[in-house]
């Protein structure tokens, strides 16, 4: 078949070499993704995304070679041209074989574009897309992701929402973390809280609705305790997630924070929103107003000259919704829960206890670390369960190392330490960033740490000896081991934070 004379030529050559192998790889690795559902995620990145900038790059070659092989010749005065625009004369056959080539290939290649386009759309927008193809940067995330009750929930419902413009916001912002990974230029771990994440009423608030939210619920938790028979403690609360009936709306209750007719506004010490010294209350109906100063952490003029006051919203308490970490003492604790560590085996929850005292460097020696600090705790200092149940010990070990697996990365510097969750008040201040009887008023207000506001103690204890209180009654709360006298007065994070 032949095609113009300026088509002869090294330089398309090339270019129709490089569309014939991209096409080619397009279709091959198509094929090989539909048969096998199991491939790399990287297939899919060659086949929506690099292999299609190949092709058009190989397009591009074909006329960029024509042009130049016109102005060879025009040059060299092989061939007389005329000045002005191109004649194609269809009977030429030559004119009317590249017409007809270039007719073709064009609805061909709208085709497969519009295909590509729309596949390579769901593509990036799908979370095996997000969570492991920039793999050492999203393994923790993605990771906690996958266990996380958001697990069924796209990466993109949360992190971009409905509209083409977030989707475009995200994708420009993918471009400049693209970069980033490419060149090995971001932190490690990776800085929160995003600045830029849409706001949670356009995105939680489109499966969660707070004001149907059931008015109290009752949790009941397990947790074992570091004596050598790893001694359960049992405690139950009634959460007051609302009020004590949903027919009155959120009157009050832990999400009573968002309720439309109220507006919570304060400013943090610093990005991180761990410190909050000043808290400001409006009552939208009545225009009434209070604001709240920590008087132990009291802001500058300066500082509050510079502030950007933020509005609260379901991420400033929910603020690791699908990626959470859990601290050592959660994860060994569910894991005894469920079985996968022996109950009976003595003083295995101070042993997974130890072994999170300090940090590790990587993950490889890490898991040494914690099979032999296993291994010779109880062949040094009980050689007789070493002998007896060695099979049980091989059990531990194997869920402290998936329990570690699944919420520290030391690569990435990644940890439950890192990132805290300001639900509730154990181990991180949570709640106690403003609720902790610091922040008052000038009319002598004071925001409440008062435990009973958003739960009560129903039941605890040993199992079998649970203490229990009646339906509107509450327990005082007891701790389960002995401590010195004013201990009450402190926040748990003075202990929990860093002991166990």
């Amino acid at each position: 078949m032949k095609l113009p004379k300026s088509y002869y030529n090294l330089i398309s050559f090339i270019g129709t070499i490089i569309t014939g192998m991209s096409l080619f790889l397009m279709v091959l690795f198509s094929v090989v993704g539909y048969l096998y559902e199991d491939t790399s995620t990287y297939l899919g990145l060659f086949i929506f995304i690099i292999l299609p900038v190949i092709l058009f790059i190989g397009l591009t070659v074909i006329p960029i070679g024509m042009m130049i092989e016109v102005k060879r010749r025009k040059k060299s005065a092989l061939e007389y041209i005329k000045k002005g625009w191109p004649v194609i004369d269809l009977n030429i056959s030559r004119y009317r074989n590249a017409l007809l080539i270039f007719t073709i290939g064009t609805i061909i290649l709208f085709f497969l574009s519009a295909m590509g386009s729309y596949e390579a759309f769901h593509y990036t927008e799908s979370n095996k897309f997000c969570g492991t193809v920039c793999h050492e940067v999203m393994k923790p995330e993605y990771t906690a992701y996958q266990n996380s009750p958001h697990a069924k929930v796209a990466c993109v419902d949360c992190h971009v929402g409905t509209g083409a413009s977030w989707y475009v916001r995200s994708k420009l912002s993918g471009l400049r973390q693209v970069y980033a990974v490419l060149s090995d230029d971001f932190s490690r771990p990776i800085e929160t809280p995003l600045h830029n994440l849409r706001p949670a009423r356009e995105t939680c608030e489109e499966c969660h609705w707070p004001e149907k939210f059931y008015a109290h619920q009752l949790r009941q938790s397990k947790h074992f305790l570091t004596d050598s028979l790893n001694t359960e403690w049992n405690i139950g609360l009634k959460m007051k997630i609302g009020p004590e009936h949903s027919a009155l709306g959120l009157s009050e209750g832990i999400h009573w924070h968002i309720n439309p007719s109220v507006k919570i506004e304060y400013i943090p010490k610093r990005e991180n929103r761990k410190d909050i010294p000043w808290v400001k209350y409006t009552d939208l109906n009545s225009g009434e107003e209070t604001i709240y100063i920590d008087e132990e952490n009291v802001l500058s003029e300066k500082k509050m000259a510079e502030a950007n006051i933020r509005e609260m919203d379901c991420m400033d308490c929910h603020n690791r919704p699908s990626h959470h970490y859990y601290t050592p003492q959660e994860f060994i604790d569910q894991a005894l829960i469920a079985g996968e560590i022996p109950t009976d085996l003595p003083f295995i929850k101070k042993v997974a206890m130890d072994l999170f005292i300090d940090p590790y460097d990587q993950t490889d020696s890490a898991i040494l670390q914690i099979r032999k600090y296993t291994i010779d705790f109880y062949r040094e200092n009980h050689p007789s369960i070493f002998e007896t149940r060695s099979e049980d010990i091989d059990l531990a070990i194997k869920a402290i190392i998936h329990g570690f697996s699944q919420n520290i990365f030391p690569e990435m510097m990644v940890s439950w330490d890192e990132y805290e969750s300001h639900i509730g008040h154990k181990t991180y201040n949570g709640c106690f960033r403003c609720h902790d009887d610091n922040h008052k008023s000038n009319n002598d207000k004071v925001i409440s740490k008062d435990c009973n506001i958003c739960h009560t103690i129903v039941s605890q204890g040993k199992p079998g000896h649970e203490e229990l209180a009646t339906v509107k009654d509450a327990l005082e709360f007891v701790h389960p081991k002995a401590l010195e006298e004013g201990w009450e007065e402190e926040l748990c994070t003075e202990c929990h934070r860093y002991l166990y």
